[in-house]
């Protein structure tokens, strides 16, 4: 045989050879692919740089749930002064851990088979970093937080003078509290968010809506000890001795107001047997029965009102009304106004 004839041949072979190679290299490219794409490529990383490179699902799942998962359901402390709340975060916080997988595996899934065997050859890493997606039930969290706000939420008291079991009772206003729903729950929100396990509630004064100062000025009168005592707000003020109701005209207990303030008044006779023999009318002046001031109150015929008959106070000897000595019910009257309170009790 020439060796014009073997020539062909041989190129041939070689040709043959060469396909041969490449077909075989290129089968076990794409079964390297193939077992490849089950591990999660290197470069990937959970937030945080924990690396998931040639991990499984399986394993990437268990790393989600140590790393992210089981800190952000660790408890979370809720407190306000000396009150202590434990939250859950599992009851309101989700990890979308099945989305982080598939997450960590979209470089294998998005690139061609050339550009991975590429870069298994290469081991050039994809870089690539998988923040879980995390869910919060808000709705929940209201719930909670109102909750709590149940044990720490206060009504405001007003200051207020009024008469209990016929005595007078005094009550100082105090601020309530409120705890900010709103607030609170966005602060928790971000709280397990962000994996912290201390929060604290926010809590608002509220003012009362009577204070002493709107309070102003109220008037006692004490039957048994034939005492009048002015109140500024919750604070006895002044205290004047006084006449009361005598026996078959007792002074009226309960809550009054005064309707009527009287500068000089003149005293009218109410018909009445005791005041049968007096005149219809006296004007002002020194024997006037109710001295040179007089404040009418809304119980029927009942006054606090000056005297001339001195020797009276401090004894229960009117028909009623409630006596003071000129000095004491001319400074009263330029202290108290039309609508002031007045409490008489026993």
């Amino acid at each position: 045989m020439c060796l014009r004839a073997i020539a062909p041949r041989a190129a041939g072979l070689l040709v043959a050879l060469a396909l041969f190679a490449t077909s075989g290299a290129l089968a076990w490219a794409v079964a390297d692919d193939y077992a490849t794409r089950m591990f999660i490529p290197a470069g990937v990383t959970l937030t945080g740089g924990h690396d998931l490179g040639g991990l499984t699902a399986e394993e990437a799942r268990e790393v989600m749930a140590e790393e992210v998962v089981a800190p952000l359901h660790a408890p979370v402390d809720v407190s306000f002064d000396d009150l202590a709340f434990t939250l859950d975060p599992a009851e309101y916080l989700s990890v979308d851990v099945d989305a982080a997988v598939t997450e960590a595996f979209e470089p294998v899934r998005d690139s061609t088979i050339n550009e991975r065997v590429w870069r298994t050859l290469a081991e050039v890493p994809v870089y690539h970093d998988v923040v879980p997606a995390l869910g919060l039930d808000e709705e929940g969290l209201v719930v909670a937080v109102r909750i709590m706000a149940s044990a720490i939420d206060t009504p405001a008291i007003d200051a207020s003078i009024s008469i209990e079991a016929g005595a007078v009772t005094i009550q100082e206003s105090q601020p309530g509290r409120a705890t900010e729903v709103t607030a609170a729950v966005s602060a928790i929100s971000a709280a397990m968010l962000a994996g912290e396990k201390q929060v604290s509630l926010p809590v608002a004064d509220v003012p009362p809506a009577v204070s002493e100062a709107d309070l102003g000025k109220t008037i006692v009168v004490s039957l048994g000890s034939r005492r009048l005592e002015l109140y500024e707000g919750v604070e006895v003020d002044r205290t004047y001795r006084v006449a009361v109701g005598k026996p078959g005209y007792s002074t009226p207990r309960g809550e009054w107001e005064i309707t009527l303030r009287r500068y000089m008044p003149t005293w009218g006779n109410p018909g009445s047997a005791w005041a049968a023999d007096m005149p219809k009318t006296i004007p002002p002046g020194p024997n006037n029965p109710l001295g040179t001031r007089a404040l009418n109150l809304n119980a029927r015929g009942i006054r606090i009102h000056g005297t001339p008959d001195v020797r009276s106070i401090g004894t229960a000897a009117s028909h009623g009304c409630i006596r003071m000595v000129r000095r004491d019910v001319e400074e009263l009257y330029d202290l108290v106004e039309v609508g002031t309170p007045v409490l008489i009790v026993r």
